[in-house]
């Protein structure tokens, strides 16, 4: 199975954020990946606090949303109030967060996504212990019988991506690795022919 791939425009030129987009556009690539910081559940701001809300997204174009399962003591309600907005709805789950987090919303979700860094800032390492947690999801998935589909998110690049799919991700977001390669287009190509 072939992994699908969402670049992440935190990583793009914001000087050239349109051109960035366009290429995006034009490119192999399954969706464009928005990450919002808040300034509250991350010490940094990336669109704006005046963009920080479900419907706003929504009305701009937004298919999916999701919301970090810390972030919220009424994940089940905010999961609600996306779909009731006609979109996805995803959870995402912090690197030292357990994925027992999830067992209650699997069934509720579209997307879960686990951050393979911390959030709240691009260019991040590659955490390894992401491997081990993806099968962990995959086999809760599997258990529940959930469809949901497994993003992974941070610090990916060609070396992490067969191995993530192997363990059961399904789209993987990269930021810097597409964006700061000599042909974005290509490496988008490539990252989404690796098995």
């Amino acid at each position: 199975m072939y992994p699908l791939v969402a670049p992440s425009i935190l990583a793009a030129d914001f000087a050239n954020l349109q051109r960035d987009v366009e290429m995006l556009n034009v490119s192999e690539a399954d969706y464009i990946h928005v990450d919002v910081m808040d300034g509250v559940f991350v010490p940094n701001i990336s669109f704006g606090i005046p963009v920080t809300y479900l419907a706003a997204f929504r009305k701009a174009g937004a298919d999916s949303l999701t919301v970090h399962v810390e972030a919220t003591d009424r994940l089940s309600e905010t999961l609600n109030e996306i779909r009731s907005l006609g979109a996805k709805a995803g959870v995402a789950i912090n690197p030292e967060s357990p994925i027992s987090l999830l067992k209650e919303v699997v069934l509720e979700v579209d997307l879960i996504c686990v951050m393979s860094v911390n959030p709240g800032f691009g260019g991040q390492k590659f955490m390894e212990t992401s491997y081990a947690k993806v099968s962990e999801l995959k086999e809760l998935l599997l258990r529940k019988g959930s469809k949901a589909k497994i993003e992974v998110d941070g610090g990916i690049g060609d070396q992490q991506a067969s191995r993530l799919i192997q363990a059961g991700a399904d789209i993987l977001v990269a930021g810097s690795y597409i964006f700061k390669a000599n042909d974005p287009l290509a490496c988008i190509a490539d990252l989404k022919r690796i098995k």
